[in-house]
């Protein structure tokens, strides 16, 4: 998988993570799947940032993100 890809699946799971994990709160419930969500996420981003030679800049994410959703819908 290429960096890029990773990066933007690892920041969809991070952002999916979050409801998963106040709803949980909001219910009283250990927030599990939000928690392995976050993980996962955070783990793909860590990946995708070590794979990368140079890394990633701030300025980069915006490219990258329509870059790789362009490359997903065409």
């Amino acid at each position: 998988m290429q960096p890029d890809v990773m990066l933007v699946a690892g920041m969809g799971l991070v952002v999916l993570s979050l409801p998963a994990i106040l709803s949980a709160w909001a219910d009283r419930r250990a927030p599990r799947i939000g928690t392995l969500l976050l993980l996962g996420g955070g783990g793909l981003i860590l990946w995708s940032v070590r794979s990368k030679e140079g890394g990633y800049a701030w300025a980069d994410l915006p490219d990258v993100f329509y870059g790789v959703v362009g490359q997903i819908l065409n």
